[in-house]
């Protein structure tokens, strides 16, 4: 060797060299080359390249010498290429969930027809059709493998994750599914489902093999091989429901169905009794009962339905749910647990019966006497007995209520039951009477404790003398609260306007009581009824509100939740000059929600004036942080730790954070309720710890500091601000700036989806979902750069690539990034026609190019050659373009987040 080459050879080996990759046709030269190279640990290229690659250069056409175009020759070559192909597969030991993540489906297609055609399958044979016992092992392996593959991807075509639309899979997909199955089972049953060159999830299987019995049941099905599931569908088709519930009896021991599935079923039957089908009413109670009783031995809580079916009991209802009770526990083999929760839910049936006769037949019952001890049967029974009002509220002893006669005592029984039951005033007052006349020794007002009078009142009203007019005006008032509770305002307007005729001719006090009460019974009415349209109230109803605030007189009982609706009517209806201007001083003093009422009535004023003439804003910002501080104290307790102490000092006077969000979710005045939620956002960001902001408008009206953050419960004020935000939203769902703060909400805790939710949500409300341009002061740069920060952290970067564009100046770095990510799971080449930037898709181009992508290169390029996307083109056109496919991603976003 001379000195040169030495030199030159001493050169080259002192520094690494990259191996150079091996190419497709090497592998053509050198048979042993493939096994060697699949044995190295990173093989480059990649085994799966190395099937696109034999595939592609065995499957490229020929040209003739009149330069037409023919199909691939079936020569030596093509067919060493496609063996190759199947070698490297069988190297993956045919892992379809490598394959299919990595090969397209036409190039998976056309490698396992290959398979089929080298384990002699004839072309255009039915699978269902052959007789795989009579077939080699080689031959059965290629066609489980093939269908294995088609069950999968008809799985994933026609049940993706998310619908539009949601609706029932075609009959062709599931007669096909249904095929497939059968083919599936057969060849099981040859080759077994342990395969050295198969990996076969059984229980996934089964379960296809069961959603496909329920609507294409196989023909060969019997009954001892049915799942309880599948056999369930059966009856259902069928009509047999009387076997659904021993299915569900039986199940109570086993716990093999799923309780939604029960749920579901017990769904189905309800929806059809409610369509007509009143013989199924019965067998709603008893699918019901099973579904309970599942529920109370798993430790859950009786259903609503189950009380309702069960309210109007009888013997034959309770008979089979004792029977089912039975029949759902083994004593000598269940847990304490289970034995526990079936005694208390017996417990629980007999406290809620009426009818003695009932509570004997459980009571009496073998189950019963099993479970519960003599001690608890006996706790049992005297808890039932002090259920009695007539024991309880008895002023002389029970033995006195024995000298009634015996049809005078059955008459109370029942003029009580009528008292609880009316609402009718004069009819009221004559059953009272009556019981009066009967015996002048009883409360009546204590008749049911359901009868709920404040106890601001219930004083005035106790110590009224005559026991008649004491029970009258107590009963009246109570259930008058009550309608007006449940809305049921025509009966609580009966019942006040004859209790305040009453109180007038002896009480001054209560007729002043009754006439407030009937104030806010009116508010109530009119924002529940013409209030809804946004039509004003009557001025006759705006002076009885004013007078009420500045009422004075002495010794009057008043109740709190009358003043705080008072000012809250007056800003729901934009009363702020009164507010702000006729108020009475002494008003501000003693009232604190009138001082609130006021800060935020001049606050909305000034609103549209200069930044320096809002005062009051920075007032009402001092009021809401003082009552949101706390005042701490070092205070040693019995067990030596310092605690902190809550005072009860501001400008309000004695009001809580509490009070303060129970006012504000009376108010419904939109720019009030902005103003409100924009001083709580801004007092939330003021925290020194803050790490993403939550923005709102009107935020540069309040200050920017506090002089002392460690006194402000910022935890209280991040609650608020969220009770604040679904609240607001409940009294308008669209408006686009409650939803950009819902969203930032989720953001700043890190629920990327919820926030995109939002975010979209925004956009689509103030855009006609999305058919017009969302107006640039809704999606701002940042609200844009948190979606992409949402989409990237939710590993969907090609939905990041696109959301880059919609920034004022499009954020090339971050879009070539998010596109060199491989493991994105939106839906990537999909998504490249909503790309409208000719630079990102130039750069997709080369990307996939360099990757060997061939077909995603061949998208990206029809995606730049579109016409409307030719840089010469007038920028009215390109805008127009860009606007176009904004809208369609938005739309598609959409409908992924909604």
């Amino acid at each position: 060797m001379s000195a040169e080459a030495a030199d030159r050879e001493a050169a080259t080996s002192s520094r690494p060299c990259t191996p150079p990759q091996t190419c497709w046709f090497e592998f053509l030269l050198e048979e042993s080359l493939l096994e060697k190279h699949l044995r190295k640990p990173c093989p480059d290229p990649a085994p799966v390249q190395l099937i696109v690659q034999f595939l592609e250069q065995a499957s490229k056409p020929s040209v003739n010498e009149q330069n037409q175009v023919q199909p691939p020759p079936d020569n030596k070559r093509n067919r060493i290429l496609k063996l190759l192909a199947l070698k490297v597969a069988a190297h993956l030991k045919w892992d379809l969930d490598i394959l299919e993540k990595s090969l397209s489906v036409p190039v998976l297609n056309m490698l396992l027809n290959e398979l089929l055609c080298i384990s002699r399958v004839p072309p255009g044979t039915k699978h269902v059709d052959m007789d795989l016992a009579t077939l080699p092992p080689t031959t059965a392996m290629a066609i489980l493998l093939y269908n294995r593959w088609a069950i999968r991807t008809i799985v994933q075509s026609s049940f993706p994750v998310k619908q539009a639309k949601p609706g029932p899979p075609q009959l062709s997909v599931m007669n096909q599914m249904q095929q497939e199955k059968e083919l599936t089972e057969n060849i099981l049953k040859v080759i077994g489902s342990l395969s050295l060159h198969c990996t076969i999830d059984e229980k996934r299987l089964a379960g296809y093999c069961q959603a496909c019995d329920v609507l294409v049941p196989s023909s060969d099905s019997t009954s001892h091989q049915l799942t309880p599931y599948s056999q369930v569908h059966i009856c259902l088709r069928s009509g047999n429901y009387q076997e659904v519930i021993k299915i569900f009896t039986e199940d109570n021991l086993t716990f093999s169905l799923p309780v939604q599935f029960r749920q579901s079923v017990l769904r189905e039957l309800s929806q059809k009794a409610q369509q007509g089908n009143e013989a199924l009413d019965e067998i709603c109670f008893k699918v019901c009962a099973c579904n309970t009783v599942r529920d109370i031995l798993e430790g859950r809580t009786i259903s609503v339905q189950f009380n309702q079916l069960f309210l109007r009991s009888n013997k034959e209802k309770i008979d089979f749910l004792l029977e089912v009770c039975s029949r759902s526990i083994n004593l000598e083999k269940s847990s304490d647990l289970l034995k526990g929760n079936m005694a208390a839910f017996l417990k629980n049936v007999c406290l809620g019966l009426e009818d003695l006769q009932h509570v004997f037949m459980i009571s009496s019952h073998e189950l019963f006497i099993t479970l519960l001890k003599d001690e608890e049967r006996k706790l049992l029974v005297d808890q039932m007995r002090k259920r009695s009002p007539r024991v309880n509220l008895c002023i002389k002893p029970v033995t006195s209520f024995y000298d009634i006669p015996a049809s005078a005592s059955v008459n109370i029984g029942q003029l009580e039951h009528q008292l609880i039951l009316s609402v009718d005033p004069w009819r009221i007052r004559q059953i009272l009477i009556e019981l009066h006349g009967m015996t002048s020794d009883r409360q009546f007002w204590t008749v049911s404790n359901k009868w709920e009078v404040p106890s601001v009142y219930s004083g005035v009203i106790l110590g009224i003398k005559d026991n008649l007019t004491r029970d009258l005006v107590y009963i009246l008032m109570a259930k008058g609260l009550h309608c007006s509770t449940v809305k049921d305002f025509a009966h609580a307007k009966q019942l006040f306007a004859a209790c305040l005729e009453l109180v007038t001719e002896f009480s001054p006090k209560l007729r002043q009581v009754m006439l407030n009460e009937m104030l806010l019974l009116d508010i109530h009415t009119y924002e529940a009824g013409t209030g809804q349209s946004g039509e004003r109230p009557p001025s006759d109803l705006i002076s009885r509100v004013r007078g009420y605030l500045e009422m004075r007189l002495p010794d009057i009982p008043l109740r709190q939740v009358i003043a705080e609706e008072c000012v809250a009517f007056m800003l729901n209806w934009r009363e702020n000059e009164y507010l702000t201007l006729q108020v009475p001083a002494f008003l501000l003093q003693s009232n604190p929600y009138v001082k609130l009422g006021q800060l935020l009535a001049a606050t909305c004023k000034e609103l549209p004036g200069p930044k320096e003439s809002r005062r009051t804003a920075k007032d009402l910002w001092e009021v809401v942080v003082q009552i949101c501080s706390v005042s701490s104290q070092h205070k040693r307790g019995n067990d030596g730790r310092v605690s902190l102490i809550k005072q009860r000092e501001s400008t309000l006077g004695i009001m809580y954070r509490s009070e303060l969000l129970s006012f504000i979710k009376k108010l419904r005045e939109p720019l009030v309720l902005t103003i409100i939620l924009s001083l709580f956002v801004k007092l939330h960001n003021v925290r020194e710890d803050i790490v993403n902001d939550i923005t709102a408008e009107h935020i540069s009206i309040w200050p920017s500091s506090i002089p002392n953050l460690q006194s402000v419960d910022f935890e209280a004020v991040a609650i608020t601000v969220k009770e604040l935000v679904r609240y607001a939203l409940s009294i308008n769902p669209n408006n686009h700036s409650w939803l950009i703060i819902q969203a930032d909400i989720y953001f700043a805790t890190n629920q990327y989806s919820a926030a995109l939710h939002y975010y979209l949500q925004a956009g689509a409300v103030c855009s006609d979902f999305f058919n017009k341009a969302v107006p640039p002061d809704v999606y701002t740069d940042q609200v844009i750069k948190r979606m992409i920060k949402c989409c990237s952290l939710l590993n969907c970067h090609t939905q990041v690539a696109i959301l880059c564009q919609f920034l004022r100046e499009i954020d090339y770095k971050t879009a070539f990034k998010s596109l060199q990510e491989q493991n994105s799971h939106d839906a990537m080449d999909s998504y490249y026609d909503y790309i409208w930037d000719v630079t990102i898709l130039e750069y997709l181009t080369y990307l996939h190019h360099k990757r060997g992508e061939t077909d995603k290169r061949q998208i990206a390029i029809k995606a730049i050659g579109q016409t409307e996307l030719n840089a010469s083109n007038p920028e009215e056109v390109l805008q127009l373009a860009a606007q176009r496919r904004k809208k369609k991603f938005l739309q598609a976003m959409a409908k992924l987040y909604f």
